[in-house]
């Protein structure tokens, strides 16, 4: 498995996180909760990118779930070591690769299975998986495992093409969404078309779609520089999608 340059790429956005921190299971976790009613049994479950729910993205993205209704719990799938803010600025030594080292799916996945184990025994029934870059690896992993109601993901890293999407046609059973994008070497034009071949025009029966947005590059829905209209237009596209997606199925 590898990652590209654009990981490690991208613009920290502007906002006062509205959540809080809270230990669930054992893992350190960003939570958002809406401000109005909201069913108790089901929950959003956002995998990070590697910056995890430090990088302020990240957790303003979860106030932004919660502000439609779902309630929102982003796990720190790095015990405390997620790549650093500092990584986006130029000249930076550090290393992805020597950081994957410790990060691969021995040390992630334990986590991931702590939340939803908690979440369960707090009367959690129903999930909504959703998955950024790294975190779109884990989505799969869980779809594989029948726990998700409803999945999405946007420019996924580390997936097998077409190993995965295969799998996913055959073991799956949560409705798909993915959010993709122009440039991206994690999810590239192939690997897009070859999903739409697998699982579009009713093939996989629990429900597929497959967003494009022009222009645009790996990370843009969370790392993006809104200062380009065309990586803005992705952003709120690929956030109102998801959205519509999780109401739809979750």
């Amino acid at each position: 498995m590898s990652f590209c340059e654009h990981c490690v790429k991208g613009v920290t956005h502007e906002g006062e996180p509205a959540g809080k921190w809270e230990e669930i299971n054992g893992v350190n976790s960003y939570v958002a909760t809406p401000s109005k009613d909201y069913p108790k049994d089901k929950v959003i479950v956002l995998l990070t990118d590697i910056f995890g729910p430090q990088l302020i993205n990240n957790r303003l993205l979860a106030d932004d779930f919660a502000a439609n209704g779902f309630k929102t719990v982003i796990p720190d799938l790095f015990n405390g070591d997620p790549a650093p803010v500092s990584a986006f600025n130029p000249g930076s030594t550090w290393s992805l690769t020597e950081w994957f080292k410790s990060h691969g799916p021995e040390n992630t996945r334990p986590s991931i299975d702590k939340i939803i184990e908690g979440l369960k025994k707090d009367g959690v029934t129903s999930f909504g998986v959703i998955g950024y870059c790294f975190g779109g690896r884990y989505t799969f992993d869980l779809a594989f495992d029948g726990i998700p109601k409803a999945a999405a993901v946007a420019h996924p890293s580390l997936l097998k093409i077409p190993e995965d999407l295969e799998t996913f046609a055959s073991k799956a059973t949560a409705p798909l969404l993915i959010n993709s994008c122009t440039t991206d070497p994690q999810f590239p034009l192939e690997a897009q078309a070859k999903a739409d071949e697998l699982l579009g025009n009713g093939k996989y029966a629990p429900g597929y779609k497959r967003e494009f947005f022009e222009g645009c590059t790996h990370g843009f829905a969370v790392r993006g520089d809104m200062s380009d209209p065309k990586v803005k237009a992705g952003k709120e596209g690929s956030f109102k999608a998801t959205v519509e997606w999780m109401i739809k199925y979750l």
